[in-house]
């Protein structure tokens, strides 16, 4: 058996493909599986390498919702991906193709399509992406995460299942971190996470309050590729209680069993992955996105605490993140509401659509 996996520009829609592949490979431990991502390979490169996929990258164009000079020659790398990507699929052959988003995806799908191999596109998002809303006539099943995206996609291939979740997620070790990122044993530690591409004003506000943080906690911060240095950082705070990484493969589970409080973007595996593990969450959605419709499902169950960017001052951001520092007991009630949000077996259910599909 031989299934394709497609997605890439950010982890977001990486993670719930490998998490699916885990599930495949338990069942199926035979299967080959390729991935095909964007040319540049980051970060879906270095987060399938531990997994030993072959790897290749396309070109790709990048789908747009506003007006940008890119849109005029983006056609024609979609067009230019649609010719490689058919050629890969005649070469490798596969039964299927999964998707889970990410622009790469759509020349893929469609050159599935037109050789008759069946797709699966799962949306993880509250609200669908352009993406996946592109790929509705040429995908045989879609999945879903969220009860309300059911209504976005036809009743008659469309079911909901939960988000896919990896494996390595559960097994993060705190005293393994506490020697891993060099912390203390009896200080809360803030996780900082802004996105697999990294998110420069939320870095800017972190380092504008570093001096403060580091009094009442120790600070795990990833910047995103190339976004990991500071030009005034106080001279006692460079490398005392502040720990910089631009993107963690494996090691972020060890970093979410460590965390006290995570400080994130509103990307739906990262909410996801805080949610199975009951982590309390300050949630920073990025402004006029689909991440504010994430946001506000969990809000709505009380199982985050949403700041807004455009209001976000550094005073704010430290007032709630001293406030959850000191309140042990909101902390634990916003991780117990967290946990109620994500549905079980999620990828099982996958793989029950998978069989649907007729190739298992």
């Amino acid at each position: 058996m031989k299934v394709v996996l497609t997605g890439g520009g950010s982890g977001g829609s990486v993670a719930p493909l490998l998490a699916i592949a885990e599930e495949i490979r338990k069942r199926k431990p035979e299967t080959e599986f390729l991935f095909i991502g964007t040319r540049k390979g980051k970060p879906e490169k270095e987060m399938v390498q531990d997994y030993h996929f072959s790897f290749k990258g396309i070109f790709a164009g990048k789908l747009r919702r506003y007006f940008s000079l890119r849109n005029f020659l983006d056609p024609l790398l979609i067009f230019l991906g649609f010719w490689q990507a058919l050629f890969l699929l005649l070469s490798f052959r596969p039964k299927m193709i999964i998707s889970a988003g990410g622009f790469v995806a759509v020349p893929v799908v469609i050159a599935g399509w037109f050789l008759k191999i069946p797709s699966l596109i799962h949306q993880q998002d509250i609200i669908p992406s352009l993406t996946n809303k592109i790929l509705i006539p040429f995908a045989k099943k879609i999945t879903v995460s969220f009860d309300k995206s059911l209504n976005d996609f036809p009743k008659g291939k469309t079911i909901l299942t939960g988000q896919p979740i990896r494996e390595m997620i559960f097994k993060g070790d705190k005293e393994k971190a506490i020697q891993k990122f060099n912390l203390e044993k009896n200080l809360p530690t803030l996780l900082v996470l802004g996105g697999g591409t990294g998110a420069a004003i939320l870095n800017e506000l972190i380092w504008r309050n570093l001096e403060r943080l580091t009094k009442i906690c120790q600070i795990i911060h990833l910047t995103g590729p190339g976004k990991a240095k500071i030009g005034n950082w106080p001279s006692k705070i460079k490398n005392f209680r502040y720990h910089t990484y631009e993107f963690l493969t494996d090691e972020i589970a060890d970093a979410y069993a460590v965390a006290d409080l995570v400080v994130s973007r509103a990307g739906i595996n990262v909410l996801s992955e805080l949610a199975v593990l009951g982590k309390p969450t300050i949630v920073i959605p990025i402004p006029n996105s689909h991440q504010e419709a994430n946001a506000k499902y969990f809000a709505e169950k009380k199982a985050v605490i949403v700041l807004n960017q455009k209001e976000l001052t550094d005073e704010k951001l430290f007032h709630e993140i001293k406030k959850m520092i000191d309140h042990q007991e909101e902390r634990k009630n916003l991780g117990e509401r967290m946990k109620e949000i994500i549905l079980k077996n999620s990828r099982e259910k996958i793989f029950a659509s998978l069989i649907k599909l007729g190739k298992f």
